[in-house]
């Protein structure tokens, strides 16, 4: 055989010796106790409440796997595999270990008995125990990194599936269609409401939003609203505007609005003096404009609301149905944006502040989607996906919360795949020294002290409270 073509094989090691492909995940355990998260878990839901494993340890299991880069309930066998990480799990968990009758045999649960698990969601209203959870997360965190101002980003994504009950969204294909809303400044999903691919976007936008503020933790004092088209609604905007929100008022919005015949003709009676440049291609202008269902009624509110125009770079043939509307004007064809608020900032300001929406809460999306499981729904029935997405979004907070309070610096920025690759998939051996289990790591390994310093940030936040 030529050197170098199969130079080497694989063989069982039949010793079990206790090496983990993991020796990064337990940081992520640790940061969930020291945020009270497996006691909440354990305190809002109780679906097996006398045998089997405990919903601490069921829901625990299938975060880590996520973050990990298990991608289905099967994923499980993988993990369960990782006989170092389990020997981890058993010692760091011995208050959420199993209830079982007969002797144990696992430390993972099994995907038959995830799936029995998840089973249990087919009645919705259990489903309620996960915003609490999440309530407290956000609480917990809130609490070791505070911030006065809640800017949320409210917006819908589509989730596609092949499911055989799932329902054709507006893009044509089956999907799933979570409404999320994120928090801006700590980078949370502070709320999500899994819905069927047919809902509407803006359907019910007024009572997921009071729900939110109602779940907002201690500490915030400004509530500001962001989003697209979808949320759009009169009725949200003016709860937000009269300030009906007993504990936060009056609530700041920039949301961008749908650029009718009538915001059209409006737009064109603009005069060139008073387009303003917001960058080298776009320019932006104030708009005289009161729609309709704002007309009707003597009491109703005038906002603000402004236009950002820039020039197409191809001239749209007859015919092409664009995502977006276009203006003709002195012979230059203009995309057209819409923008709605109740602000007093400075146009060009409001104007740059509602486009940060499009940043870091559509990366959630995709973070829960591909990075995360969030994109392998488990099942065909809504409670059990629904539960399956809400475990993502807690996995997705509780990441944040890692990078945050642990990892800091350059990390923070960087997306989960860069993490998995230099501090969760690292290898290690598991040793019993000194009545303590050591992961070693190999000798000068680049992110040994990383490990060493998120450890003791951990340890301080733990010691804190």
């Amino acid at each position: 055989m030529p050197q170098g073509l199969l130079a080497y094989k694989y063989e069982e090691d039949r010793k079990g010796s206790a090496m983990t492909a993991l020796a990064g995940l337990p940081l992520y355990l640790d940061l969930a106790f020291t945020l009270g998260l497996p006691e909440s878990i354990g305190h809002h839901l109780s679906l097996r409440p006398h045998q089997g494993w405990t919903d601490s340890r069921m829901i625990m299991s299938l975060m880590l796997l996520a973050l990990a880069g298990g991608e289905c309930v099967d994923d499980l066998k993988v993990l369960e595999a990782d006989k170092g990480f389990c020997r981890l799990l058993e010692r760091m968990e011995p208050t959420l270990s199993l209830r079982f009758r007969r002797e144990k045999t696992r430390v993972v649960p099994s995907p038959s008995s995830v799936f029995r698990y998840l089973a249990a969601f087919h009645d919705t209203s259990l489903l309620d125990g996960f915003t609490r959870i999440n309530r407290d997360l956000a609480a917990s965190f809130q609490r070791r990194r505070s911030s006065s101002v809640a800017t949320l980003d409210m917006d819908a994504t589509l989730v596609e599936t092949a499911k055989k009950n799932a329902f054709f969204s507006y893009e044509g294909y089956k999907a799933y269609q979570p409404l999320q809303v994120f928090w801006a400044e700590q980078e949370l999903l502070v709320h999500t409401e899994f819905r069927n691919g047919n809902t509407p976007a803006n359907h019910d936008l007024l009572r997921v939003f009071k729900e939110t503020l109602d779940g907002l933790p201690q500490g915030v004092k400004k509530v500001r609203l962001r989003s697209d088209g979808a949320g759009y609604v009169h009725d949200l905007l003016a709860y937000c505007d009269k300030g009906a929100h007993p504990r936060f008022g009056r609530v700041e919005f920039a949301i961008s609005c749908p650029v009718t015949e009538a915001f059209k003709r409006e737009v064109s009676l603009v005069p060139d003096e008073e387009w303003k440049n917001l960058d080298s291609r776009r320019q932006w202008a104030t708009v005289v404009f009161v729609p309709n269902a704002l007309a009707h009624s003597k009491k109703g509110q005038t906002y603000r609301y402004f236009v950002i125009r820039e020039p197409l770079r191809q001239p749209v043939l007859p015919g092409m149905d664009l995502p977006f509307a276009t203006l003709d004007h002195k012979g230059v064809q203009y995309k057209l944006r819409g923008l709605v608020s109740n602000m007093e900032w400075a146009g060009e300001r409001l104007i740059t502040f509602s486009y940060e929406r499009c940043g870091k809460s559509e990366e959630a999306h995709a973070v829960l989607k591909e990075d995360l499981a969030g994109g392998k729904l488990p099942s065909g029935n809504f409670g059990e996906n629904a539960a399956w997405w809400w475990i993502m979004v807690l996995a997705f907070n509780l990441h944040a919360a890692m990078k945050q309070l642990a990892l800091g610096g350059s990390w923070v920025q960087k997306r989960i795949k860069a993490i998995r690759f230099g501090l969760i998939n690292l290898p290690g051996r598991i040793v019993d020294h000194a009545r303590q289990l050591v992961i070693r790591i190999a000798r000068y390994h680049p992110s040994f002290a990383l490990l060493a310093e998120a450890r003791q940030k951990i340890m301080r936040l733990a010691l804190s409270g």
